[in-house]
């Protein structure tokens, strides 16, 4: 008791305590001040740090302060926004409880695991292939709790926040849990009545998010590739093709196929589905593959908008695909003139 007294009275005549704001001459009391804490920074460290920082001007005090409240040895290191009028109580605070600086990170749907290896590569500051082959360890992936047989298809795509230099794994856990959290028991009784694995119903989610670029023909998409697994026919989906070709091409041609022609993930050249997801898909493919339309399409053709028309028989998509393209061609040269 005698301790806080004295030290109350030593801030008081200092003008400076734990329920002070920012003092004259220190830092802008209108402007949150950023402060680094070093990892095994000690109480006084990070008093003198917040000293530097203009936001208190008697480091020894503050020390003193921390260690009377009992947080001295809690004090957790990183990148610190200390807002406007922020007083000694609201600063140990938010360094007890860690609230550092966290930065997005976005994943939109339909992200294959190359393009999301660099973006998590970047916040948690690592080369992207280290976080490639990260999401292609087995045990790694085993750990994290889904189907495999890599990470593909299973780190959620959504906005998520961290602190800088958060290690790679964390952040994968992070995305990783995300998409756990997706399947409720609905989802679960669902997916078993459509009769498919886990893995196979993200398998044909992912290829749902490649194809649909109208969001509303997502069901459409999914009830075709259900009827044309249901007999036996080739999902000859293009996406798989790209996948298969680790690239992206703006009209796949049959060298194309050819090209890839023994990789399980040709669904021109290989029967049912390939042996796991192609991307990311998001919480509206996911459903969408839960709940198909009652469809009797068996074929499907892309305009130049990116709708598609849905067809029947084969002569009709025939018919189609040779409409649309006598349209596109139309369309070009109208461009050119």
């Amino acid at each position: 008791m005698a301790a806080g007294l004295a030290l109350t009275s030593l801030l008081s005549a200092c003008g400076d305590g734990p329920e002070a704001g920012p003092e004259e001459g220190l830092a802008d009391p209108t402007d949150p001040v950023e402060v680094r804490i070093a990892d095994g920074a000690t109480a006084r460290g990070i008093a003198d740090a917040l000293g530097e920082a203009g936001l208190v001007r008697f480091p020894r005090a503050f020390t003193l302060y921390a260690r009377l409240r009992g947080s001295a040895g809690s004090l957790k290191a990183g990148l610190y926004r200390f807002p406007a009028g922020a007083s000694w109580a609201d600063m140990l605070g938010m360094l007890e409880r860690g609230e550092v600086v966290t930065f997005p990170v976005t994943i939109p749907e339909g992200f294959n695991l190359r393009e999301i290896a660099p973006r998590v590569a970047e916040m948690a500051r690592v080369p992207a292939d280290s976080v490639l082959r990260l999401t292609r360890d087995s045990a790694f992936v085993a750990r994290l709790g889904v189907p495999g047989p890599t990470l593909e298809g299973y780190l959620f795509p959504d906005t998520y926040h961290f602190a800088e230099e958060t290690p790679p794994d964390r952040i994968l856990e992070a995305m990783a849990a995300r998409y756990r959290a997706f399947w409720g028991p609905a989802e679960l009784a669902r997916r078993d009545s459509l009769g498919l694995t886990e893995r196979e119903l993200v398998t044909l989610a992912s290829i749902v998010e490649k194809e649909a670029r109208v969001g509303e023909e997502r069901p459409v998409i999914a009830g075709v590739y259900l009827n044309r697994l249901e007999i036996g026919m080739l999902l000859q989906a293009d996406p798989t093709v790209q996948f298969a070709l680790d690239s992206v091409r703006a009209r796949l041609l049959y060298r194309d196929i050819e090209q890839v022609a023994d990789n399980p993930y040709n669904t021109y050249t290989h029967a049912g589905l390939p042996p796991g997801p192609i991307a990311s898909p998001g919480e509206a493919a996911l459903r969408a593959t839960l709940e198909p339309a009652d469809v009797s399409f068996l074929f499907f053709v892309a305009r130049p908008d990116g709708s598609h028309e849905f067809t029947r028989t084969e002569r009709e998509h025939i018919n189609a695909k040779n409409r649309i393209r006598r349209e596109r061609d139309a369309a070009e040269r109208g461009a050119g003139d």
